[in-house]
């Protein structure tokens, strides 16, 4: 079956659609006869690509013909879902600490380009590495509910101690684009960003605020922290009802932050990541599945 977003581009150049034309993801759900979920992910994954724009609250509007030819569309959609899949399969057991590319080809039914694209994503964000000479090993990434809770655990200790560090300026610039993506959220992105967009907007509201602290040795750390969280960080968005909370929960730290009121925005950081460690307790069925 032919990836969503490469069947999406073929129904906007049959039918010769003008630019601005609604594209609502119901619609096509059920035109394509799938549910709204991967309709959403196509769609935001054309969106990324520039053919499809999103307004707040109404959805995505085709914003240029796409001239990219369906194939390679639907090469990107085959690797983005095998990307997933080795997710999936590596966070249930399913695949062994070390691999060989012959392995995964055969396993995923590859071809040599898909292989490498990839591989390439999952070395460069960092849950698996080339082993000197030959094959492939895992990082030792979480994998499990409890060793999630226990990364929360370490930011609390750290991500609202980051707030206090003297001298922390968090820039007028850098402020202004976190309230612009939580806000983005706020108005349909919950629904619509892809697993990939919601993971990345998470990392760079915590990461941009500690990196505002100045002190190298809380910034490396986060940062390996949000590296190893990536696989549990999209399983758990199968459920996106909490969302909504954590959004409103980043505004109000913002909104400290941008009045210089520290010790607050601190305090509000570590009601933000206990409340996160709470709901995780909620989905630990989602997150368990060995």
């Amino acid at each position: 079956m032919k990836p969503i977003a490469a069947q999406i581009v073929e129904i906007i150049q049959s039918e010769n659609l003008a630019v601005g034309t609604h594209l609502p993801a119901q619609m096509l759900a059920d035109r394509l006869r799938v549910s709204r979920q991967p309709v959403n992910d196509a769609l935001g994954t054309l969106c990324e690509k520039g053919i499809l724009y999103r307004e707040p609250n109404r959805g995505y509007f085709l914003a240029k013909k796409p001239l990219q030819p369906v194939a390679k569309l639907a090469e990107e959609d085959v690797v983005t879902a095998v990307y997933f899949r080795i997710a999936e399969d590596r966070l249930r057991g399913q695949l062994p600490d070390e691999f060989t590319e012959s392995m995964l080809k055969q396993r995923y039914n590859l071809t040599a380009t898909q292989l490498s694209s990839v591989l390439a994503r999952i070395a460069q964000e960092g849950w698996a590495e080339k082993k000197p000479g030959y094959g492939w090993m895992f990082s030792s990434m979480l994998t499990s509910s409890e060793s999630l809770v226990q990364s929360y655990r370490l930011r609390l200790a750290l991500e609202p101690a980051a707030l206090l560090e003297p001298g922390y300026r968090l820039n007028p610039q850098a402020l202004e684009r976190c309230k612009s993506a939580e806000y983005h959220l706020l108005e349909g992105g919950i629904e619509t960003d892809t697993a990939d967009q919601l993971h990345d907007r998470g990392v760079r509201f915590h990461e941009t605020l500690v990196e505002a602290s100045g002190n190298p040795f809380f910034i490396d750390t986060i940062k390996r922290v949000n590296r190893v969280r990536r696989l549990l960080s999209y399983r758990s968005m199968l459920d996106r009802s909490r969302y909504k909370q954590h959004c409103k929960q980043h505004l109000h730290i913002l909104e400290l932050l941008e009045k210089e009121r520290n010790e607050e925005a601190s305090e509000a950081m570590a009601a933000h990541l206990r409340s996160t460690v709470n709901n995780i307790t909620k989905i630990r069925k989602l997150l368990d599945t060995k």
